[in-house]
């Protein structure tokens, strides 16, 4: 079992609980936009007619983008929440 850092002591543990409220509020955020994100995922990064050089290949690669980022920021928010 690992020691608890000396800093904890001094300052409680409610900086450490804190810190949890507030990833697991920005981890419940981030599902929430992935939710709207796949629900209108062709309205907001489908095909633009006002862009003539858009072709297929790059709005893929704006979607592969756009789904890591996404999926990076769940991992990230999930680990401070819940491992933090």
């Amino acid at each position: 079992m690992a020691a608890t850092p000396a800093w904890r002591y001094r300052m409680g543990m409610q900086v450490d609980t804190i810190v949890r409220i507030i990833f697991s509020v920005l981890f419940v955020g981030t599902l929430v936009a992935g939710v709207y994100l796949f629900k209108n995922f062709e309205r907001l990064l489908g095909a633009d007619p006002q862009v003539p050089t858009d072709n297929a290949g790059s709005r893929g690669l704006n979607k592969v983008q756009v789904v890591v980022i996404w999926a990076h920021a769940v991992a990230i928010t999930a680990a401070f929440a819940f491992f933090g």
